[in-house]
């Protein structure tokens, strides 16, 4: 799992948070605890993929541009982290004389896909709003 992941999905919740759904970058990353650059290129895949839009000049910034009670995990990590699951290296070598060494990559990469299926189904079944509400129940929260 990378880290736009979890940045673009703190990213949508806040802004679903915000009464008027926008925020410039600074406070957007603010409010991540990370820099102002990274959230613009955490922001300007979900603006490639229809989240947010942007406004230029004073008063400007992201705005949530779909409803948060659509918008799902599984859309968020289809669009910034699939894939991530499966590590970019295996071990093994399907040339070794080894039954275990040969096929241990093959193996792995199944168990790695059926992961990663799992994972998309389960973060289908949660939404921004669903996440916001969660924080909303925090013990912490006014």
């Amino acid at each position: 799992m990378n880290s736009e992941f979890t940045i673009a999905v703190h990213s949508l919740v806040y802004l679903a948070y915000l009464p008027e759904r926008m925020a410039p970058s600074e406070a957007i990353a603010d409010n991540v605890s990370t820099n102002p650059a990274r959230i613009r290129k955490v922001m300007s895949c979900l603006k490639r993929g229809g989240y947010v839009d942007t406004r230029e000049g004073a008063g400007g910034g992201y705005r949530l541009t779909l409803d948060p009670a659509v918008v799902t995990l599984a859309d968020i990590y289809r669009l910034m982290a699939q894939g991530s699951v499966i590590p970019s290296w295996c071990s093994g070598d399907p040339d070794m004389d080894c039954v275990v060494g040969s096929n241990m990559r093959e193996v792995m990469d199944g168990i790695f896909c059926r992961a990663e299926k799992q994972l998309e189904n389960y973060f289908g079944g949660i939404t921004i709003a669903g996440v916001l509400g969660q924080i909303k129940e925090c013990k912490q929260c006014p």
